[in-house]
């Protein structure tokens, strides 16, 4: 396998579109983006749709916008067009035709009319059978079949489908830039459809070969379920004669579910309440509306951190990476062999840091279609004010949407009260401190929080009065609950109306049992 020569890097992420994409299929879309960026090279989008019995309506716009909204940008593709198009694989099919013909007229491959009930019987009364050089020689094909009924079964437009002639016995070398030299004999090798007259179109090992050379793709990185595969697509090359332009090939270990064993899917983040797809998906058949990492809140930059960890790292202790340093510290020598856990917390993680670093002016505008979502109409507040309030919580949240329950109380004053803290911050004697702590508020012409802190806790300390029992009344009547941020900085943006306000809707309304 030559990999050595001086080509200019071209990869390819090529999806079917045949539902949402998965995760998983994100993490790869993102390693051949680090390596083609890395590298100054090309990043195609190639849509693989031959088979149009999977075929689901939507599902390529979905594909092109999950990347979009990631960041993961194409140079060449259905959208964008190129000098090697069609990108879209149901519109080559004069491509492949001619590479199957190829193959036929050079004995490399051959013409096979197995009936589905024909292959059937083969399987049972042969345990383990596969279509191979063992089995071939008793099925129907134009091995065992004379040329002339080959050409009348044709002619007659009787369905066939064309196989790859697998020689047995030898050792078919697979040099992976992940897990080295992979050797596989070609005897364990079954004989692969490479077209079906049915739909008059390649699957997925010529389709893939063919367009892989005639788009000058160096490096194909995948994900580790191809690797079975890998030998086949070797024996492909050199079928073609394009061993001295075979790409390099990556599997990348595949995303496993959080707990127990084996591959991460739907249903484990079903179970366990988190999405698996970069964005909600609408299933179009069934109804069904499966969440995404976007609608959840998730900041695409901390999504792409945290799916580029999962597999690789960068060498050293270093988590947070923007995409600039992902680009610059991603190599395929520290991408693990094996299966890498998906941690879903460590996502939350991920996201809660990238919020923590987002200017709160911004943070302040993705705030406000969750305001209108609760019944609150944002311009009745001022930019400043939505702003100071953000900055005083995002130390406690995960996600855009946590900021309502820490934030809530900016907006809208308390209709209740937290009742484990009025059992223990409120007694009878309670409203007439407030009534006092009112009367010192009124006093208060500096209302900032560096200004009236002092004078509050000047007059509590001058009374001999407790601290605690003061403060968390003072902060039950004006927040609803003994938590948030420092009182004052809170008072300070309400201003001295409001909190007044609120202070005498508590006493009013809190009514210990």
């Amino acid at each position: 396998m030559n990999t050595t020569d001086n080509r200019p890097v071209r990869v390819r992420f090529a999806p079917s579109p045949t539902g949402p994409l998965h995760i998983g299929g994100v993490r790869t879309a993102l390693y051949n983006y680090l390596f083609a960026r890395q590298n100054g090279g090309t990043m195609i989008l190639r849509i693989e749709d031959t088979d149009s019995q999977r075929f689901v309506p939507g599902a390529e716009e979905y594909i092109n916008e999950a990347l979009k909204w990631l960041g993961i940008e194409i140079d060449e593709g259905v959208r964008e067009g190129g000098a090697y198009g069609p990108y879209k694989q149901s519109e080559r099919r004069d491509i492949y035709r001619q590479y199957v013909k190829q193959l036929l007229d050079n004995g490399k491959a051959y013409i096979a009319f197995d009936t589905p009930a024909e292959l059937e019987k083969a399987r049972a009364e042969h345990p383990n059978f596969q279509y191979d050089a063992s089995t071939r020689g008793m099925m129907r094909n134009s091995l065992t079949l004379p040329k002339e009924e080959v050409d009348r079964l044709i002619a007659e437009g009787t369905p066939y489908v064309v196989r790859f002639l697998i020689e047995p016995g030898r050792d078919v070398e697979v040099n992976d830039l992940i897990r080295g030299k992979v050797v596989i004999n070609s005897s364990i090798l079954d004989d692969k459809v490479l077209y079906k007259s049915a739909d008059d179109l390649p699957t997925y090992h010529l389709a893939n070969i063919v367009d892989d050379h005639l788009m000058e793709v160096t490096h194909v990185i995948r994900g580790e379920e191809w690797l079975p595969s890998a030998p086949l697509h070797v024996l492909l090359y050199e079928a073609f004669g394009w061993s001295d332009t075979m790409p390099g090939f990556v599997h990348l270990p595949l995303l496993l579910k959080p707990d127990g064993k084996g591959k991460l899917s739907k249903r484990d983040g079903d179970r366990l309440g988190f999405p698996v797809f970069p964005m909600e998906w609408h299933d179009p058949k069934s109804g069904d509306i499966s969440s995404g990492y976007r609608e959840a809140g998730y900041l695409p930059e901390a999504v792409i951190n945290f799916l580029a960890l999962l597999g690789w790292n960068p060498g050293d202790d270093t988590e947070i990476m923007n995409m600039a340093e992902l680009i610059e510290k991603f190599s395929f020598s520290h991408c693990s062999k094996a299966g890498a856990k998906f941690d879903f917390e460590k996502g939350k993680w991920f996201n809660h840091k990238y919020l923590q670093e987002l200017p709160d002016e911004q943070l302040a505008e993705l705030f406000i279609p969750v305001l209108k979502k609760h019944g609150v109409n944002p311009e009745a507040f001022s930019k400043e004010y939505i702003t100071r309030a953000v900055a005083m919580v995002k130390g406690r949240i995960n996600f855009v949407s946590d900021l309502w329950d820490q934030a809530k109380f900016f907006f809208i004053a308390p209709e209740s009260y937290d009742p484990k803290a009025v059992k223990k911050r409120w007694s009878a004697e309670t409203p007439e401190l407030m009534n006092k702590l009112i009367g010192v508020l009124e006093g208060i012409e500096d209302f900032s929080s560096a200004a009236s802190e002092p004078i509050v806790l000047g007059w509590i300390t001058d009374n001999g009065l407790h601290m605690g029992n003061v403060m968390n009344a003072f902060r039950l009547t004006v927040v609803g609950e003994c938590k948030g941020p420092h009182m004052f900085d809170i008072t300070e943006l309400m201003g001295k109306e409001e909190t007044i306000r609120r202070i005498k809707a508590g006493i009013e309304n809190i009514k210990p049992e």
